[in-house]
């Protein structure tokens, strides 16, 4: 029996991943993998040590599993690209045979958000260069974090960033987990890297669908890219502040408006956003 392996479990993305694995092949098939395991709990499978700065317990935790996904990690670049390294070498030595990598699209010259895009590649190459079957998903920008913000954005009226008129593959974290739930679980894709995204859109097709799905009137206003990093920075800190305005200006310059691969990984198409967002009106209109 073929067993698949899912690292960050505990995390939102790992999570979606390992419920659309189970609905694929059967929770007796998959295990999780967290660092602190009593934080997966709650899905219901096994779940075993999964530290990235701890190579020997991700060998222990890794035998038996043909196949893992590692989730990309959540540490500053220079230190995910060793973190990484440790879940490849473990899976080799462990004698798993496949490893799909969840990377990241984004602007890879000139932004802040491109030293992250950088160790990214690097992993990918590290997958690619591993002996191992492999797939890698690029993801598109999660709309989750928009939709979560939409007190803030009611008290302020207003979307503003430096995205200007470009436009963003988003996506969300379940269409993610059906995609990655079959490159772990269909050979079909070894060997492929896909562009994982629904259709991209601006800002202000952004501030519209949010405005019919909870009755608001929002506007879209664009910065320019220095005083939104510095409006960021301010709120945010250096580091965090700094990453998301190179998101935007990424956006801004077309890094993530790419050709979508995502219908050929998940074997349907991309939810649209039309179909989202009616479903969140529905249950705003329910709540």
């Amino acid at each position: 029996m073929t067993k698949y392996a899912v690292t960050a479990a505990s995390g939102q993305l790992g999570s979606e991943i390992v419920k659309a694995t189970i609905e694929a092949v059967g929770k007796d098939q998959v295990i999780g993998l967290a660092r602190t395991p009593s934080n997966a709990e709650s899905l219901d499978i096994e779940i075993l040590p999964g530290d990235y700065d701890l190579p020997n317990d991700l060998e222990n935790s890794l035998q038996g599993i043909d196949t893992v996904l590692l989730v990309s990690g959540m540490a500053a670049p220079e230190k995910r690209i060793g973190q990484h390294r440790n879940v490849i070498e473990a899976a080799k030595k462990a004698g798993v045979s496949k490893i799909v990598y969840t990377s990241v699209q984004g602007a890879e010259e000139n932004t802040a958000f491109s030293p992250i895009i950088h160790s990214n590649r690097q992993t990918e190459a590290d997958v690619r260069n591993s002996g191992l079957q492999w797939a890698i998903g690029r993801n598109g920008i999660y709309i989750e974090p928009d939709v979560e913000y939409i007190e803030t954005y009611k008290q302020r009226g207003e979307i503003v960033n430096s995205a200007g008129d470009g436009k963003c593959g988003y996506t969300t974290r379940p269409e993610l987990a059906d995609a990655y739930a079959r490159m772990l679980t269909e050979s079909v894709h070894n060997g492929h890297t896909y562009n994982l995204h629904g259709e991209p859109l601006t800002q202000q097709q952004l501030a519209d669908y949010l405005n019919d799905a909870f009755g608001t009137d929002l506007k879209y206003r664009a910065m320019s890219v220095a005083d939104y990093r510095e409006e960021r920075i301010a709120e945010l800190g250096e580091f965090m502040g700094s990453v998301i305005a190179g998101i935007y200006e990424g956006i801004r310059n077309g890094a993530a408006n790419n050709e979508s691969h995502f219908a050929i990984a998940a074997g349907r198409a991309h939810q649209s956003w039309p179909e989202y967002f009616d479903g969140l009106k529905a249950k705003t209109t329910n709540s």
